[in-house]
């Protein structure tokens, strides 16, 4: 059976490890430490460790600040709020003058569960990624967000992590490098190319065996950085493939979708179909019974690659 973990709980975990090594790193939360898991970090680290309360637009100036200062502070707290409510002051406050701010959300897509609509971020990748000087990161399980922890860590300028709530089976091989804007050929294929972020990677990399039982391979890239997208491999794929789905928990306009499509329609036109939430809000349920309502299964996958292949035949 696979090793299940929360990518929350590996970001509390890598946070308070890069806190040990590093005096410079500070921690700043919204009032939800124990849901976001920078609890632990709080804990070793009380003097490093700011909550600044139900006051998300507060902590994004503050966490400005301290980057202006020379820290690298990380904000978190769940998706609708940190990139909804504190919308303004990251904009002009922390993408804009490119300061060295971490973004971390973990708490986001319709996985939040029984939180409901008002608590599902479907937007948030959106959002982030429409700014200048932002990077986006998704990382796909527990290990690439500890390795996502230290690289952005690493990187100079602003950054939006995008994590989750619910515990996530291990798809990512323990050896497999991690470097920010390069995706990853997790499967070699001929007949289409599957490309997932986050939780969708597993999704689809489910969704290829399935597939393979009917006598089509398909490559499956790990997109973990949305911005700065890998054109590079992902243009390579199209052309090999001739046909794409992209997968996501969350809508299809403006994340990992609307990318990809705008790349290959400038770049490499073939048939894209995008697999994610329809223009919709979330509602009240579990997470298994949310990705199926919104059309987020391998069976979803499925039948969206089988018609991306007859597609590129009528092409």
């Amino acid at each position: 059976m696979q090793e299940q973990k929360a990518t929350r709980e590996a970001y509390g975990q890598a946070l308070l490890e890069l806190g040990r090594r590093r005096n410079d790193v500070v921690v700043l939360d919204a009032d939800l430490s124990k849901s976001t898991r920078t609890s632990l970090f709080a804990a070793e680290f009380p003097l490093r460790f700011f909550n600044l309360g139900i006051a998300e637009a507060d902590m994004m100036g503050t966490a400005a600040g301290l980057a202006a200062s020379g820290y690298i502070p990380f904000a978190s707290t769940f998706g609708v709020f940190a990139t909804g409510r504190a919308y303004d002051q990251i904009r002009n406050s922390i993408a804009y003058p490119r300061l060295n701010v971490k973004i971390v959300a973990t708490h986001t897509g319709v996985t939040v569960g029984e939180d409901g609509a008002s608590h599902q971020a479907l937007e948030d990748i959106a959002l982030m990624r429409v700014l200048p000087n932002m990077t986006v990161v998704v990382p796909a399980d527990a290990h690439q967000t500890a390795q996502a922890v230290a690289a952005v860590a690493a990187y100079d300028g602003p950054v939006y992590l995008r994590l989750g709530r619910p515990k996530v089976p291990a798809v990512i091989p323990p050896e497999q490098p991690f470097h920010l804007g390069k995706g990853q050929l997790l499967r070699p294929g001929r007949d289409l190319t599957l490309v997932a972020t986050g939780i969708m990677v597993g999704v689809a990399l489910e969704t290829a065996a399935l597939l393979q039982a009917e006598g089509l391979e398909a490559a499956v890239l790990n997109i973990h950085t949305i911005k700065p997208l890998d054109g590079e491999l992902l243009l390579e794929q199209a052309a090999r493939t001739g046909a794409v789905v992209t997968a996501e928990e969350h809508s299809i306009y403006g994340g990992l979708g609307g990318a990809v499509a705008e790349l290959l329609g400038e770049n490499c036109p073939v048939p894209v179909l995008r697999v994610g939430v329809r223009d919709t809000f979330g509602q009240s349920g579990t997470p298994e019974e949310l990705m199926q309502k919104y059309g987020l299964t391998a069976q979803d996958l499925l039948a969206s690659a089988r018609r991306a292949v007859e597609r590129k035949g009528k092409a």
